[in-house]
């Protein structure tokens, strides 16, 4: 807003005026941060540095413990269970994430591709699934990959699975949940860059006798990797601290960290261990926010890919 030619008195009445507005416009959602994301955070910090006292509340005094006994420090010596957890999030995560692009890919390509009265009605059976409670479509693939199911009888007969073993519970079970719960975060990304995706590009990558590897990767790829790097951070921050889909797939066989912290405020009873198992969480998002911004720009060079 322009304030030449007004007189100061009227200037700085005009900028009060707008202060106001913008602190009323900004006040709802700044409170809404603070209530439920700040001061959250801000107690699971605090817990994190107490004791555990009795019945697994936290106490005072002020102490690491929580933290050593994340790292597998305990009474009885150091033990690589909490680490095995970890990496085995970070690998279900990588593994989850990269099968969920895979797949999406062709899935958004084609839809971009289809007529456009068909477009709506394609990303819709994408979208639908999502909207059923995601304890009610882990349930269902737990019927789909039990015992004496046509999945597990094609999977015993190529010999992948022991005979009357079906593929539930397993790491298999945990991975294909989270690439189906996560699939739409990283289609309709992928699918709004292929939308404003410059095909002239592509057309002169071809012109130049590109094979189709070399057309995509230096036309297509740099193109939608605004799409992407969001669908990757839509998808990898929430599969790592998954709880439902490793807790009923999994079988309690491949807990990651989300069950960890989960059965510290629960069966575990050690709410110190369990808030700092939390802020582990915090801080592996904001290293991979960190991390995938620093690829955007190396990767990109535009400020469109910058998350």
């Amino acid at each position: 807003m322009s304030y030449a030619g007004v007189t100061p008195t009227a200037r700085s009445r005009a900028m009060v005026r707008e202060s106001r507005h913008l602190l009323f416009t900004v006040a709802p959602g700044a409170t809404w941060i603070i209530i439920f994301l700040v001061l959250p955070s801000a107690y699971l910090m605090g817990v994190a540095f107490m004791t555990n006292g009795p019945y697994g509340l936290p106490e005072m005094p002020l102490s690491l413990e929580s933290f050593r006994r994340l790292a597998g420090f305990g009474f009885l010596g150091w033990s690589p269970g909490n680490l095995y957890t970890l990496l085995r999030s970070l690998w279900q995560t990588l593994v989850s994430t990269g099968l969920v692009v895979i797949v999406a890919y062709p899935i958004a390509y084609y839809i971009s591709t289809c007529r456009a009265k068909w477009r709506p009605i394609m990303l819709l059976l994408v979208v639908v699934p999502s909207w059923t409670n995601q304890v009610i479509r882990t349930f269902g693939w737990m019927n789909l990959l039990a015992p004496g199911t046509p999945l597990s009888g094609l999977a015993e007969s190529l010999g992948l699975i022991a005979p009357n073993m079906g593929l539930y519970p397993s790491n298999f079970a945990v991975t294909l949940g989270l690439v189906y719960n996560f699939l739409p975060f990283m289609v309709l990304p992928l699918y709004a860059a292929f939308e404003k995706l410059d095909t002239a590009q592509v057309e002169a990558a071809q012109d130049l006798y590109a094979s189709p590897v070399r057309a995509f990767w230096h036309a297509v790829f740099p193109q939608t990797l605004p799409g992407l790097l969001a669908g990757i951070v839509l998808v990898a921050i929430p599969a790592f601290g998954m709880y439902v889909i490793p807790e009923l797939l999994g079988g309690g066989k491949g807990m990651m960290l989300g069950n960890l912290v989960a059965n510290q405020f629960s069966g575990g009873a050690n709410w110190p261990l369990g808030a700092a198992g939390a802020i582990l969480m915090l801080i592996a998002t904001f290293v991979g926010l960190f991390a995938m911004r620093r690829i955007g720009k190396r990767l990109g060079g535009g400020e469109e890919v910058v998350i």
